[in-house]
């Protein structure tokens, strides 16, 4: 007959490999959501196109092989003039007044000089130019538009510029590196934003990406990943979303706060 320290032992070891099992399951309660991103259809060819760092030099500062990133879709299009070749079209769509943009700075902080964000509307009038602080590391970095003054009007593209200055200590010159894209507001209907309203973070996530609208699937993602990074949900969700949009290389990059 086992003594009860025997029967103690047995059952704690028991209850270690049930919780063990359980880890990696959703909480009692919480639904499986699965975050998939639906590309929608490319914008037209505005004679302008972006760069969201691919083929750009990292510079001696970068601490890693990747250059200076926009985390946003590109689109590769044959231009529409007699001229032979494609326009890369950096873009994305966002429901939201002020959206929140996101880079990968690979640059030391001894090594930035400074950082700018500017946003123009489509006649290249200027209507924000701001200095974005330095991180501390590199990573992943947010640049939120905060200035009450400056809302995205519906259905009209802005342009966007993130511009670095990086001082090589190698070298002592003073490079500018940078990144343009582009942001379209649109409205939701009201079903969606009903939905949209009666859904948890996670899940508001997903309705975002499977209706095509970027910045919005992403920052919410990005929100959920700075307050739970182990979740395996929203880590599969984060993953997604960077694979979609071919830039996979960076889904275990820091996210900075």
């Amino acid at each position: 007959m086992k003594t009860f320290f025997q029967r103690l032992a047995t059952l704690t070891a028991l209850s270690v490999i049930v919780i063990s099992c359980l880890e990696g399951l959703p909480a009692l309660g919480q639904k499986s959501v699965t975050i998939q991103f639906k590309l929608p259809p490319p914008p037209p060819d505005r004679g302008a196109p972006g760069n969201r760092g691919e083929g750009a030099s990292r510079g001696d500062c970068a601490v890693s092989s990747l250059p200076l990133t926009a985390l946003v879709p590109s689109y590769e299009q044959k231009k529409h003039s007699t001229d032979e070749g494609n326009i890369t079209q950096v873009w994305g769509l966002t429901s939201v007044e002020q959206p929140s943009f996101w880079f990968y700075v690979p640059y030391h902080q001894s090594s930035i000089q400074a950082i700018e964000f500017v946003l123009q509307t489509e006649q290249n009038k200027t209507i924000q130019r701001t200095n974005v602080s330095v991180p501390t590391i590199p990573g992943i970095v947010r640049v939120q538009l905060q200035n009450s003054q400056i809302l995205l009007k519906t259905n009209k593209p802005y342009h966007w510029f993130l511009k670095v200055k990086v001082v090589c200590p190698s070298q002592q010159l003073v490079t500018l590196n940078y990144v343009e894209g582009w942001v379209q507001r649109v409205n939701l209907d009201v079903l969606l934003r009903e939905r949209i309203q009666q859904s948890s973070p996670l899940e508001q996530a997903a309705i975002y990406a499977a209706n095509g609208i970027w910045y919005d699937a992403f920052t919410t993602l990005a929100e959920l990943r700075l307050t739970n990074s182990q979740d395996p949900q929203i880590i599969e969700g984060w993953n997604n979303l960077l694979k979609v949009i071919q830039l996979e290389k960076l889904a275990t990059k820091p996210l900075i706060n």
